[in-house]
């Protein structure tokens, strides 16, 4: 389709064919008709066999529409035909199929070529592989999804930490440690999920964000295999934690030098899906009489836990201190 290279013009056909396949953008040329078996490719150059896999003479005389495959949006082509059928040149992406069989997003840009009257006898088409920048600008738009989702509830959960702390304490000092201290909790456990890249925490860190500074002389044992909590429920969970953990401060096992404190879970598989089994287990905590530990659990721990979380608790108070059972969904199976 370069024509002859003798005569005048023969030095410019040469330069141009150079940029051309020297470009890093697959270039197609076809011809004019849209109606099948058109457009038929005329040329390719190497950039487009490096794309697609496909080298010129396995695509010469045949559509561009050997590139679309059965996850092609249907309405991509549609814009498409719709601006080509206008005489316009037009913009715009789809998902392509490569030789191999493999996928990839590609960016065009098509241009009609005209003749001295204004028929188009050709259609010239750059494209470029846009597989990764996509992918990328999903993420993103995925993530500004997370981060509003996850706002909304960071809010809602303050809000309910306001009014719960309200109700418990009835002087501002109370007040204000015990409500710092929630928010410092909430932080945490923001911390964490932030700077993990599925946006997610482990229950292990969790605990260790809580626990950790009050764990001499090994007072404090943890015993679990390594759990990731979605966002959804390392919210929840962290603020169930920072409760008990207090609890335990003002009015149970930690509040004692001789008090100690296990934590113990596992995961269960079972029919109705896949749940975190966790025990909190207090011993040598001092006689259950301060009004810290009277309905604590059905006060703090069923609003967190059950309420966001969907989990069942279960709170005992012995002679020898308290002890939380949870059982956590983690996933569920469909009915």
């Amino acid at each position: 389709m370069w024509g002859n290279d003798k005569g005048s013009g023969a030095v410019d056909l040469r330069l141009l064919r150079a940029v051309v396949e020297a470009s890093g953008e697959a270039i197609i040329v076809t011809t004019a008709g849209l109606d099948e078996p058109g457009p038929c490719i005329e040329y390719v150059n190497p950039a487009f066999t490096r794309m697609t896999g496909y080298e010129a003479h396995e695509v010469s005389g045949r559509s561009p529409r050997l590139l679309q495959g059965s996850r092609t949006e249907r309405a991509a082509l549609d814009r498409l035909r719709r601006a080509l059928q206008a005489g316009e040149a037009t913009r715009g992406e789809a998902l392509n199929y490569r030789k191999d069989g493999t996928t990839y997003v590609v960016e065009w840009l098509i241009t009609p070529v005209r003749a001295t009257d204004g028929a188009i006898t050709h259609w010239v088409s750059t494209q470029r592989d846009v597989t990764e920048r996509r992918a990328s600008e999903d993420l993103q738009a995925m993530m500004v999804r997370e981060l509003h989702h996850r706002v909304k509830n960071t809010l809602a959960t303050v809000q309910a930490v306001l009014n719960a702390t309200l109700r418990s304490y009835a002087t501002l000092p109370d007040f204000t440690r015990a409500f710092c201290g929630r928010i410092d909790s909430l932080a945490r456990t923001h911390a964490l999920i932030t700077e993990d890249a599925s946006q997610a925490a482990s229950f292990d860190g969790l605990l260790r964000g809580e626990l950790d500074a009050y764990d001499e002389h090994g007072r404090v044992g943890l015993d679990g295999p390594t759990v990731v909590l979605p966002s959804e429920l390392a919210v929840p969970v962290g603020m169930a934690l920072h409760e008990l953990t207090t609890n335990a401060l003002r009015h149970g096992a930690l509040a004692v030098p001789s008090g100690r404190l296990r934590v113990r879970w596992r995961i269960e598989e079972s029919e109705a899906g896949r749940f975190l089994l966790w025990d909190w287990q207090e011993h040598g905590a001092p006689a259950a009489s301060g009004p810290g530990r009277q309905g604590f659990g059905s006060r703090l721990l069923n609003k967190v836990l059950t309420a966001q979380a969907a989990a069942d608790v279960d709170v005992t108070h012995g002679a020898d201190g308290m002890r939380v059972s949870v059982r956590l969904p983690l996933s569920r199976r469909p009915a």
